[in-house]
Protein backbone atom coordinates (compact mmCIF):
# COMPACT_ATOMS: atom_id res chain seq x y z
CA UNK A 1 0.00 0.00 0.00
CA UNK A 2 0.66 3.88 -0.29
CA UNK A 3 1.79 4.77 3.30
CA UNK A 4 0.90 7.92 4.18
CA UNK A 5 1.53 8.02 8.21
CA UNK A 6 4.73 5.73 8.36
CA UNK A 7 8.11 5.57 6.35
CA UNK A 8 10.28 2.43 5.98
CA UNK A 9 13.71 2.27 6.25
CA UNK A 10 16.06 -0.77 5.77
CA UNK A 11 20.01 -1.21 5.98
CA UNK A 12 21.82 -4.57 7.22
CA UNK A 13 18.73 -6.59 7.51
CA UNK A 14 17.00 -4.67 9.94
CA UNK A 15 13.91 -2.41 9.13
CA UNK A 16 13.25 0.59 11.03
CA UNK A 17 9.49 1.94 10.91
CA UNK A 18 8.82 5.44 11.60
CA UNK A 19 5.59 6.66 12.55
CA UNK A 20 5.07 10.58 10.98
CA UNK A 21 2.38 12.19 12.45
CA UNK A 22 4.83 14.75 13.89
CA UNK A 23 1.29 17.41 14.04
CA UNK A 24 -0.73 14.90 16.06
CA UNK A 25 2.31 13.59 17.96
CA UNK A 26 2.03 10.54 15.86
CA UNK A 27 -1.61 9.74 17.52
CA UNK A 28 -2.73 6.11 16.27
CA UNK A 29 -5.48 6.65 13.98
CA UNK A 30 -7.25 3.93 11.93
CA UNK A 31 -4.86 4.73 8.69
CA UNK A 32 -1.67 4.51 10.47
CA UNK A 33 -2.71 1.31 12.27
CA UNK A 34 -3.40 -0.24 9.25
CA UNK A 35 -0.27 1.03 7.81
CA UNK A 36 1.41 -0.42 10.57
CA UNK A 37 0.10 -3.95 10.14
CA UNK A 38 0.89 -4.04 6.55
CA UNK A 39 4.18 -2.97 6.59
CA UNK A 40 5.24 -5.59 9.71
CA UNK A 41 3.37 -8.26 8.16
CA UNK A 42 5.13 -7.83 4.95
CA UNK A 43 8.24 -7.06 6.80
CA UNK A 44 7.74 -10.65 8.79
CA UNK A 45 7.56 -12.42 5.41
CA UNK A 46 10.68 -10.72 4.08
CA UNK A 47 13.51 -13.43 4.43
CA UNK A 48 15.98 -10.26 4.58
CA UNK A 49 14.46 -8.15 7.34
CA UNK A 50 16.00 -10.01 10.67
CA UNK A 51 14.52 -7.10 13.38
CA UNK A 52 11.90 -4.43 12.91
CA UNK A 53 12.44 -1.22 14.93
CA UNK A 54 9.31 1.21 15.40
CA UNK A 55 9.93 4.72 16.07
CA UNK A 56 8.46 7.69 16.01
CA UNK A 57 9.12 11.14 14.25
CA UNK A 58 10.49 14.00 15.86
CA UNK A 59 11.68 14.45 19.60
CA UNK A 60 8.22 14.82 21.32
CA UNK A 61 6.71 11.67 21.09
CA UNK A 62 6.43 8.31 20.12
CA UNK A 63 3.10 7.84 19.93
CA UNK A 64 1.07 9.85 22.38
CA UNK A 65 -1.73 7.74 22.22
CA UNK A 66 -4.89 7.05 19.74
CA UNK A 67 -6.97 9.97 17.56
CA UNK A 68 -9.54 10.46 20.05
CA UNK A 69 -11.68 12.44 17.71
CA UNK A 70 -12.05 9.26 16.00
CA UNK A 71 -14.05 7.35 18.41
CA UNK A 72 -15.45 9.84 20.04
CA UNK A 73 -18.39 9.62 19.17
CA UNK A 74 -18.75 5.46 19.14
CA UNK A 75 -21.35 3.09 20.37
CA UNK A 76 -20.78 0.31 22.82
CA UNK A 77 -20.47 -2.30 19.61
CA UNK A 78 -18.68 0.43 17.90
CA UNK A 79 -15.89 0.41 20.79
CA UNK A 80 -15.91 -3.44 21.09
CA UNK A 81 -15.07 -3.91 17.36
CA UNK A 82 -12.54 -1.03 17.85
CA UNK A 83 -10.56 -2.45 20.49
CA UNK A 84 -10.93 -6.15 18.62
CA UNK A 85 -9.79 -5.00 15.33
CA UNK A 86 -7.00 -3.31 16.41
CA UNK A 87 -5.85 -6.23 19.17
CA UNK A 88 -5.77 -8.78 15.90
CA UNK A 89 -4.34 -6.73 13.72
CA UNK A 90 -1.94 -4.47 15.44
CA UNK A 91 -1.09 -5.00 18.91
CA UNK A 92 -1.55 -9.38 19.60
CA UNK A 93 -0.18 -9.62 15.84
CA UNK A 94 3.07 -7.56 17.24
CA UNK A 95 3.26 -9.76 20.11
CA UNK A 96 3.06 -13.02 18.25
CA UNK A 97 5.16 -11.95 15.01
CA UNK A 98 8.36 -14.60 14.61
CA UNK A 99 10.31 -11.26 13.62
CA UNK A 100 11.92 -9.53 16.86
CA UNK A 101 10.50 -6.18 17.65
CA UNK A 102 12.29 -2.94 19.48
CA UNK A 103 9.97 -0.33 20.24
CA UNK A 104 12.48 2.66 20.53
CA UNK A 105 10.65 5.20 22.91
CA UNK A 106 11.36 8.93 22.34
CA UNK A 107 9.51 10.83 24.18
CA UNK A 108 5.78 10.66 24.68
CA UNK A 109 3.95 6.91 25.20
CA UNK A 110 0.76 7.15 26.13
CA UNK A 111 -2.68 5.19 26.01
CA UNK A 112 -2.49 3.48 22.48
CA UNK A 113 1.30 4.67 21.94
CA UNK A 114 2.27 2.44 25.28
CA UNK A 115 0.27 -0.36 24.30
CA UNK A 116 1.94 -0.46 20.98
CA UNK A 117 5.53 -0.29 22.53
CA UNK A 118 4.36 -3.50 25.27
CA UNK A 119 3.19 -5.33 22.02
CA UNK A 120 6.89 -4.89 20.81
CA UNK A 121 9.74 -7.93 22.11
CA UNK A 122 11.14 -4.93 24.51
CA UNK A 123 11.17 -1.51 24.61
CA UNK A 124 14.49 0.94 24.75
CA UNK A 125 13.47 4.69 26.36
CA UNK A 126 14.97 8.04 25.26
CA UNK A 127 15.80 9.55 28.74
CA UNK A 128 13.08 12.13 27.77
CA UNK A 129 10.53 9.78 27.44
CA UNK A 130 7.42 9.47 29.04
CA UNK A 131 4.96 6.32 29.55
CA UNK A 132 1.41 6.20 30.83
CA UNK A 133 -1.84 4.85 30.32
CA UNK A 134 -4.52 8.20 31.01
CA UNK A 135 -7.54 6.11 29.43
CA UNK A 136 -9.59 6.43 32.42
CA UNK A 137 -9.27 10.06 32.72
CA UNK A 138 -11.69 9.96 29.72
CA UNK A 139 -13.83 7.65 31.08
CA UNK A 140 -12.79 4.71 29.69
CA UNK A 141 -9.78 1.81 30.02
CA UNK A 142 -7.01 0.71 27.43
CA UNK A 143 -8.23 -1.33 25.09
CA UNK A 144 -5.55 -2.48 23.29
CA UNK A 145 -4.02 -4.92 25.31
CA UNK A 146 -3.07 -2.38 28.10
CA UNK A 147 -4.50 -3.83 31.00
CA UNK A 148 -2.55 -7.38 30.37
CA UNK A 149 0.72 -6.45 29.25
CA UNK A 150 1.42 -4.13 31.66
CA UNK A 151 1.09 -6.33 34.80
CA UNK A 152 2.70 -9.19 33.29
CA UNK A 153 5.86 -6.12 32.57
CA UNK A 154 5.24 -4.15 35.79
CA UNK A 155 3.63 -6.31 38.22
CA UNK A 156 -0.33 -5.96 38.98
CA UNK A 157 0.08 -3.15 41.98
CA UNK A 158 2.05 -1.38 39.93
CA UNK A 159 -0.11 -1.25 37.20
CA UNK A 160 -3.27 -0.70 39.03
CA UNK A 161 -1.22 2.61 40.55
CA UNK A 162 -0.53 3.85 36.89
CA UNK A 163 -3.95 2.87 35.34
CA UNK A 164 -5.69 4.31 38.13
CA UNK A 165 -4.07 7.45 38.57
CA UNK A 166 -3.81 7.91 35.18
CA UNK A 167 -0.32 9.82 35.40
CA UNK A 168 2.93 9.22 33.56
CA UNK A 169 6.24 7.78 34.87
CA UNK A 170 9.42 8.98 33.52
CA UNK A 171 12.30 6.79 31.83
CA UNK A 172 14.09 6.06 34.68
CA UNK A 173 11.30 4.73 36.81
CA UNK A 174 10.27 2.60 33.53
CA UNK A 175 13.74 0.71 33.84
CA UNK A 176 13.42 0.41 37.93
CA UNK A 177 9.99 -1.12 37.02
CA UNK A 178 11.38 -2.96 34.20
CA UNK A 179 8.72 -1.60 31.71
CA UNK A 180 12.15 -0.76 29.71
CA UNK A 181 15.52 -2.22 29.25
CA UNK A 182 17.77 0.30 28.38
CA UNK A 183 17.76 4.28 29.07
CA UNK A 184 19.37 6.69 27.03
CA UNK A 185 20.31 10.20 25.37
CA UNK A 186 17.82 10.56 22.74
CA UNK A 187 21.05 10.93 20.47
CA UNK A 188 22.18 7.02 21.38
CA UNK A 189 18.37 5.38 20.69
CA UNK A 190 18.36 4.52 17.68
CA UNK A 191 21.44 3.69 17.36
CA UNK A 192 21.61 1.53 20.43
CA UNK A 193 18.72 -0.04 18.90
CA UNK A 194 20.73 -1.29 15.84
CA UNK A 195 23.16 -2.18 17.81
CA UNK A 196 20.87 -4.42 19.82
CA UNK A 197 19.43 -5.35 16.57
CA UNK A 198 22.48 -6.19 14.72
CA UNK A 199 23.32 -8.87 17.54
CA UNK A 200 20.07 -10.47 16.81
CA UNK A 201 20.21 -10.60 13.66
CA UNK A 202 23.37 -12.67 14.10
CA UNK A 203 21.52 -15.45 15.33
CA UNK A 204 19.15 -18.33 14.13
CA UNK A 205 15.97 -16.96 12.78
CA UNK A 206 14.23 -19.92 13.37
CA UNK A 207 15.54 -20.37 17.23
CA UNK A 208 14.39 -16.79 17.76
CA UNK A 209 10.87 -17.62 16.40
CA UNK A 210 10.38 -20.43 18.60
CA UNK A 211 12.04 -18.71 21.13
CA UNK A 212 9.46 -15.67 21.18
CA UNK A 213 6.53 -18.62 20.62
CA UNK A 214 7.64 -19.93 23.82
CA UNK A 215 8.39 -17.03 26.13
CA UNK A 216 4.66 -15.84 25.09
CA UNK A 217 3.04 -19.20 25.79
CA UNK A 218 4.23 -19.11 29.42
CA UNK A 219 1.71 -16.12 29.73
CA UNK A 220 -1.06 -17.74 28.12
CA UNK A 221 -4.18 -18.85 30.70
CA UNK A 222 -4.70 -21.58 28.91
CA UNK A 223 -1.08 -22.71 27.18
CA UNK A 224 1.24 -24.85 29.83
CA UNK A 225 4.85 -22.93 29.02
CA UNK A 226 6.75 -26.16 29.85
CA UNK A 227 5.45 -27.87 27.31
CA UNK A 228 5.53 -25.56 24.01
CA UNK A 229 9.06 -25.31 25.10
CA UNK A 230 9.43 -29.06 25.36
CA UNK A 231 7.98 -29.10 21.67
CA UNK A 232 9.85 -26.14 20.61
CA UNK A 233 13.14 -27.61 21.70
CA UNK A 234 12.33 -30.44 19.87
CA UNK A 235 11.52 -28.93 16.66
CA UNK A 236 14.89 -27.32 16.41
CA UNK A 237 16.53 -30.20 16.42
CA UNK A 238 14.92 -31.11 12.83
CA UNK A 239 15.94 -27.85 11.60
CA UNK A 240 19.00 -26.89 8.94
CA UNK A 241 19.85 -24.12 11.41
CA UNK A 242 20.69 -26.23 14.08
CA UNK A 243 22.78 -28.17 11.76
CA UNK A 244 24.76 -25.50 11.29
CA UNK A 245 25.01 -24.03 14.65
CA UNK A 246 26.44 -27.27 16.15
CA UNK A 247 28.59 -27.23 13.27
CA UNK A 248 29.78 -24.31 13.12
CA UNK A 249 30.46 -24.68 17.14
CA UNK A 250 31.94 -27.68 16.81
CA UNK A 251 34.27 -26.95 13.92
CA UNK A 252 35.31 -23.65 15.89
CA UNK A 253 33.39 -20.82 12.81
CA UNK A 254 30.69 -18.20 13.02
CA UNK A 255 27.38 -20.07 11.73
CA UNK A 256 26.24 -19.40 8.59
CA UNK A 257 22.45 -19.86 9.61
CA UNK A 258 20.24 -21.01 6.59
CA UNK A 259 17.19 -19.78 8.05
CA UNK A 260 14.84 -23.10 7.49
Amino acid sequence: MDYENIYIEEENNIATITIDRPKKLNALNKRTIEELHVAVKELDEDPDTKVIIIVGSGEKAFVAGADISEFAHFSVKEGRQLSAMGQKNLFDFIENLSTPVIAAINGFALGGGLELAMACHFRVASTNARMGLPEVSLGVIPGYGGTQRLPQLVGKGRAMEMIMTAGMIDADKAFAYGLVNHVVSPEELVPLCIKIASRISNNSTVALKQAIKVVNAGFKYDVDGYAAEIDAFGHCFGTDDFREGTSAFLEKRKADFPGS
